[in-house]
This record gives structure tokens, C-alpha cells and sequence, in this order.
């Protein structure tokens, strides 16, 4: 028999939800965003009920009694319906999380270092106890990545994932290709109107987005990475005459995120400057912004595109997961149970400008396509796992390296010579 609503009374139909309190660990921008927009709405029932903070003399733009500064005592008030981390320390922020998880709490996180070092034994917390933990603003702000991957994509295959997961740095980069500025003065640009911070080294070097990759290996192909094994190659290197060059091509450069699925299965995953053109959804995502492509065997190609950082965008995020949390969901990870093996015998075709002639020595190149002696700078097909043992050696010498988008095995001969050395 069906029922027909206009015939219930209203208070059936739409009573709000019993108000969930909220222990907030943090009063940051996403802090302050997330309490903003539950300022401003209400009617999702959920209230912040203790705030606790690490710094007892910071100006806030709340009264000082609203805040305390004993994280501790926030995880064992049972009166808590849930917790939301929103620190900047990822170590203090893992000590807190796992220890909430043990106790069986319910808890949001967005701390995307934290995870991406600690995510497989969080992932084994919560199967043998009863916490939940999700993490949707750990990863492109508002674009809700995450719990598309977990949930729509749980079992088709995907063949690869490309991202503009840094606002900061592609902030920067469509400056210097709007005004064909240097780098420095588009990064002040970018810190004075707060899209990156006072130390951008996490943005610009690319560690931020390589964590938000190993994020999404976990979801999009059951991989659980180790960090320091993926490569992230940064744009403080970067200067007007890379950006002509990428112009000269009908391309941009953006740091992206690229996994991959290979013909034999294996995957890859490389965060580095890359040449996008027009074809590509990644083209015109400018500024602050964010993009996802994804690419499944079966649903063919989408994208994802939103604002990847700032209280509000985030905060938006956090309220997205508690409210997924009220109504009982949490990460299956569904393709953990057969994870794809990760692959670093690969070789990729970057565009390496450098004055130091040694560094194109050390990377051995397998092939060079193009060379321009007046512009410094050299086209070809280098060993992933050179670019990796050497990444640090190619920051400190100022090297500026934009991957073209081609891979391809490694050759038998630089085979040989790596079992040689």
C-alpha cells in the first residue's frame, strides 16, 4: 500500500534530525569556514560544541571562552557525536585520529599528509573496531572526489585519473601565462590575496598534491603508495621562457597528478609540471580551481571540476562528511582486496631546462628528440626511477623539468646499465 505524504502531518514528513555535536579540533581557515557555514545553516543540526586549539594567545573571531586547549579531552567526551580534525601538524593529527578510531568514534579529518603516510593503518583501525573515519576535504576542496571513486566507482576499472589538485600552484601558473610574468612576483600575487601560504614550499614543490594522489590510488585502484615513491616534481624552478615554450606548442603547463593503468595492469602515479592542451578538460581550469578527468573502461570519460581550497569550499566538504556519517556511511574500499601492483620501470619524455650541464649527465637520457642550446633546454625520455633518485639534486640546482605526457617501458639497454651499476 503506498503512503501519500500530503496526507501525513508536517511533522513527519520533515521534523529535522536531532542536532549531532561537534568537537572541533582546530580553528584554521577550514575551521573557521566550517563554523560559518553551520552559523548559516542551521537547519543541518549540527553544532560545534567544544573547539580546542593549540595556541592560547592567537586572536580568534570568537570569544576566548569558546575555546580550550586540550585536544585529549575533546576524544573522551562521549557526548560527542563526532570529531573533526583540522590541524596542520600531521603527526599530532594521526596521534589523535588513530587513538579516536580505537575508541570507536566517529571522526572527519582533512589532513591530507597525515593520511597519506598513515592511510593503510587507519584503514585497519576502523575494520577491526567500530570508529569511522572519512576524508572527502582532504582532496580538492569541494570537488567531491573521494566518495565518487568509493562509491560509483567501486568496481568499474579506471584507466587512468588526471587531476589539478593544487590551487596555489596553478594560481601561479595562470598568472605567469596570463601576464607572461616570472615567478616570483605571480607567488607574492598569490600569497597577498591568501592562495598560498607564507611558506609555499608544500604547493610548489608539489608534496601537497602527491599526498592527494596517494589519497586517490587507495580509492581508484585498491593501491595503498608509499610517498617518497612517487614522484613530485614542483614549479620553483619555473620561468617566462617555460611558459612560452609550453605557448609555442598550443599548450599550458599545470602541475598535475596523473595514475594510470598500464597494458599489463600495473599502475603509475607522477606528480610533476605537465604540458596540457586544449583537447584536455584540464586546459581551462585556471586560477584557484581544481580538476579531476577521470577515465573508467565502461562509463568513458568525466570530469570534475570546483573551487580546491579556502575555508568555505572545504568546509563544505566537512559538512558533506558528517553528514554521510549521520547517515551510516563509510569507505569500502572496494578494490583493495585486489590492489594493483605499482610500476617505476617506466621511462617519461620530459622538457628539462637547466644551466647545469651535469644534471643531463645524471639523468641519462635514453633519447634526446630536441635540444636548444640558446634556451637551455633539452626534450626527451629519462628513467622514472632516475627522476626519483635524483629529484632532490634537480630542486637544489633550480633544474625546471614539465613532463610532455608520454611513457613507455624502460628500454633493455638502460635495463642493462641499471643492473650494472
Amino acid at each position: 500500500m503506498s503512503t501519500n505524504l500530503a496526507s501525513l502531518p508536517v511533522s513527519a514528513v520533515s521534523a529535522p534530525a536531532q542536532a549531532w555535536r561537534v568537537g572541533l579540533i582546530g580553528f584554521g581557515c577550514v575551521g573557521q569556514g566550517l563554523y560559518d557555514i553551520l552559523q548559516q545553516h542551521p537547519e543541518s543540526s549540527f553544532v560545534i560544541s567544544r573547539i580546542a586549539v593549540k595556541n592560547p594567545h592567537k586572536a580568534r573571531p570568537l570569544p576566548a571562552e569558546r575555546f580550550e586547549f586540550d585536544a585529549q579531552a575533546l576524544l573522551t567526551d562521549d557526548s560527542l557525536d563526532v570529531l573533526v580534525e583540522l590541524i596542520d601538524d600531521a603527526d599530532t593529527a594521526f596521534r589523535l585520529v588513530s587513538e579516536a578510531l580505537r575508541r570507536g568514534r566517529r571522526v572527519v579529518t582533512a589532513n591530507k599528509a597525515m593520511l597519506a603516510r598513515h592511510l593503510p593503518e587507519l584503514v585497519q583501525l576502523q575494520r577491526t573496531g567500530q570508529g569511522t573515519l572519512l576524508y572527502e576535504a582532504a582532496v580538492c576542496g569541494s570537488i567531491p572526489i573521494i566518495r565518487t571513486l568509493d562509491a560509483y566507482f567501486g568496481q568499474e576499472p579506471l584507466r587512468r585519473l588526471t587531476g589539478i589538485l593544487n590551487g596555489s600552484s596553478n594560481y601561479v601558473l595562470t598568472r605567469m601565462g596570463e601576464d607572461g610574468s616570472d615567478y616570483a612576483p605571480a607567488l607574492r600575487e598569490a600569497q597577498h590575496k591568501g592562495f598560498a601560504e607564507t611558506d609555499p614550499t608544500l604547493d610548489m614543490a608539489a608534496f601537497d598534491p602527491r599526498s592527494k594522489a596517494v589519497l586517490l590510488a587507495a580509492h581508484a585502484y585498491g593501491s595503498f603508495l608509499n610517498p617518497e615513491e612517487v614522484l613530485n616534481l614542483g614549479i620553483e624552478g619555473i620561468s617566462a621562457v617555460d611558459i612560452a615554450f609550453a605557448a609555442s606548442q598550443g599548450q599550458k603547463i599545470k602541475v598535475v597528478a596523473g595514475l594510470q593503468r598500464l597494458a599489463d595492469g600495473r599502475i603509475t602515479a607522477l606528480v610533476t609540471p605537465q604540458l596540457v592542451g586544449p583537447e584536455s578538460p584540464l586546459y581551462t581550469v585556471d586560477h584557484e580551481f581544481n580538476g579531476v578527468v577521470l577515465e573508467a573502461d565502461f562509463a568513458g570519460e568525466q570530469f570534475l571540476r570546483g573551487r580546491g581550497a579556502g575555508g568555505h569550499p572545504t568546509g563544505s566538504a566537512v559538512l558533506a562528511d558528517l553528514v554521510a556519517l549521520r547517515q551510516g556511511f563509510a569507505y569500502h574500499y572496494p578494490k583493495a582486496a585486489a590492489p594493483a601492483e605499482y610500476a617505476s620501470d617506466l621511462e617519461v619524455e620530459i622538457y628539462l631546462r637547466t644551466d647545469e650541464d651535469r644534471l643531463i649527465d645524471l639523468l641519462d637520457f635514453s633519447e634526446i628528440s630536441e635540444e636548444a642550446d640558446e634556451d637551455e633546454y633539452v626534450v626527451g625520455y629519462v628513467a622514472l626511477a632516475n627522476l626519483i633518485r635524483h629529484r632532490d639534486t634537480l630542486r637544489k640546482y633550480g633544474a625546471f623539468i614539465v613532463r610532455t605526457g608520454r611513457l613507455r617501458p624502460v628500454s633493455n639497454e638502460v635495463l642493462v646499465a641499471e643492473v650494472l651499476a
